[in-house]
């Protein structure tokens, strides 16, 4: 008898306290999608982000600024990385859904030229770029370099790292079909600093010891040629929401933008805050 009452007492409190306890609001989940250039800043910014807003997860994946862009005008994420500006193709794409893409500006990155560090290459030419990779120059030897044949590492066409090299580099000329096309920016890295007679192109923030970075045109690549737009490859890296931001995007942009917080993310990841 006495087991019955205390077991009943037990369910009657637990039904209690049910009943006024507070409701706990299911976490605000924030998908984020595309570039792999951005794709640091925002895994860095993003931890700290939760960290003092536990009500919203971010959910981040890269693919390319292209992907990232075409998730937003289908609905499929709140947040494009882009290393890109948005085209009007796509503007127009969206537009058929009711989307209306907003720029943000959260960094600035400096395109950079990399080779293996046993590579006796230590600067190029804008020009002697684009011969490379149209194909016009095959072999070190013709840049004073080893007699050894380039090998071509490129991204592909989905990539915004891929279009600001076609448009500031190759002017617009046709990358020779024998280069390897890679999807991120790590893969760029990877086969580089395994491979001699490699070069490649990433991200400032990509940069490490496992490669050598490039001049161009005499210029270093550095926080200041890019501030300055000294650097010929240097170019803005950006968020597209649709619409003006709300609500935990807004919160999320705010944050990427504040000179405490999320611009000392973009500094930690290796890229260059919009102010020095």
């Amino acid at each position: 008898m006495k087991g019955k009452i205390l077991k009943s007492l037990s369910v009657n409190l637990a039904l209690l306290f049910c009943f006024f306890a507070p409701a706990v609001s299911a976490a605000e989940e924030i998908i984020i999608s595309g570039s792999t250039t951005v794709l640091p800043i925002m895994q860095k910014a993003g931890e700290a982000f939760m960290a003092v807003n536990p009500g919203i997860s971010l959910a981040i994946s890269g693919g390319g600024s292209g992907n990232g862009i075409k998730a937003l005008n289908e609905g499929l994420c709140h947040v494009a990385m882009s290393s890109r500006d948005i085209k009007s193709s796509e503007l127009e794409q969206g537009s058929a859904r009711n989307v209306k893409a907003v720029r943000t500006a959260i960094a600035v990155d400096a395109l950079v030229p990399v080779v293996h560090p046993e590579n006796p290459i230590t600067g190029l030419s804008a020009e002697q770029l684009r011969d490379i990779y149209t194909g016009k120059i095959r072999n070190w030897k013709e840049l004073g370099g080893l007699d050894e044949n380039i090998v071509l590492i490129s991204r592909d066409s989905s990539s915004g790292t891929f279009e600001t090299w076609e448009t500031m580099i190759m002017m617009n000329e046709k990358v020779v079909p024998s280069a390897l096309l890679q999807a991120s920016n790590g893969a760029v890295v990877q086969i580089v600093a395994k491979n001699r007679k490699a070069i490649g192109y990433i991200g400032f923030g990509y940069l490490d010891a496992s490669l050598k970075k490039l001049s161009v045109n005499n210029v270093e690549a550095n926080t200041e040629t890019a501030l300055s737009n000294t650097w010929p490859i240097a170019r803005e890296l950006y968020v597209f929401t649709n619409g003006a931001p709300a609500g935990g995007v807004k919160k999320l942009v705010d944050y990427l933008l504040d000179p405490q917080k999320g611009q000392q993310a973009v500094k930690e990841a290796g890229y260059i805050p919009l102010q020095k």
